[in-house]
């Protein structure tokens, strides 16, 4: 029983080193476009594959993050304690950690068709790659932003093998809406980016004028959601998810009263999940309504 409990602390310590539960926020996406792909309830294999890519490759993404910015989380008080800062892994140990994840991302990619295989590679590289872009530009948010649309295109890939205007657009909406809430993260971090040398896009134009930033990127969102319905004829599932999504979003930025940045991550962060939540559910029933 010892060694269970001691297997099992370890894996929670990896798990919560890639924070395992903001996996919430991509998958339904890709979920859902693979439902509406395949038409109805997805083949196993597929859909187990994709959900192996899904996770693989968010492993890998959020390890390569800790490891690069190991440095600045150690100097960073909301990120001190995080596990490397902390010593509760090594260096050594994550880059094993993103190297076997990577390994299983392509492996599972392989498995669904060539063309999933080939492209996990450059896929790979964005997703670690965004990690590096706050040392770039302000802009590093809208990187985030690219890799997460990534995945309901890849889903669609996973079953048809070609991309059409639905996963595309579908994309735009994630890329949106990811870029606007990483903004709002950001927030946090402003002074601390100032005081590094990081740059993000509260640190450039300050938390005022952030906080409009991602108001304008969310409303593009919810204009590009509303006009995919209407350009790819979509059934009435989709509306409904995004009436839900419409108003969790809009009151988070227009209604909410308190003036705490952590009470806003909080509020957003739950407004994140009913989002992709009701989208998945309405991306679920579309291919059942005709």
């Amino acid at each position: 029983m010892n060694a269970l409990q001691a297997i099992a602390r370890r894996v929670r310590l990896w798990l919560s080193l890639v924070r395992f539960s903001h996996t919430l926020f991509a998958l339904p996406f890709a979920l859902g476009a693979l439902v509406v792909a395949e038409g109805g309830a997805p083949r196993l294999r597929v859909a187990l594959l994709v959900l192996a890519c899904m996770v693989t490759a968010r492993n890998a993404a959020m390890a390569f993050n800790r490891l690069a910015d190991r440095k600045f989380d150690a100097e960073n008080p909301r990120t001190k304690r995080r596990h490397l800062p902390a010593g509760l892994v090594t260096p050594g140990g994550v880059a094993c950690f993103v190297a076997l994840n990577g390994a299983l991302f392509v492996l599972a990619a392989f498995g669904l068709n060539d063309l999933c295989g080939i492209l996990a590679f450059p896929t790979l590289a964005t997703l670690c790659g965004y990690s590096l872009l706050k040392r770039f530009t302000w802009a590093a948010h809208i990187g985030l932003g690219i890799a997460e649309a990534i995945a309901p295109c890849g889903a669609w890939l996973a079953s048809r093998g070609e991309l059409e205007p639905f996963p595309l657009l579908l994309g735009g909406i994630v890329l949106l809406w990811i870029a606007g809430f990483d903004i709002i993260y950001a927030t946090q971090d402003a002074d601390v980016d100032r005081a590094t040398g990081l740059h993000s896009i509260p640190q450039r134009f300050g938390i005022p004028g952030a906080l409009r930033f991602a108001l304008v990127l969310h409303l593009l969102m919810l204009a590009l959601g509303w006009a995919t319905g209407f350009l790819c004829a979509l059934p009435w599932p989709w509306d409904a998810a995004f009436a839900v999504a419409t108003l969790a979003i809009l009151y988070e930025h227009l209604f909410r009263k308190s003036p705490s940045l952590d009470a806003l991550n909080q509020d957003f962060f739950l407004a994140n999940i009913v989002v992709s939540v009701a989208m998945m559910l309405g991306m679920f029933a579309m291919p059942f309504v005709g």
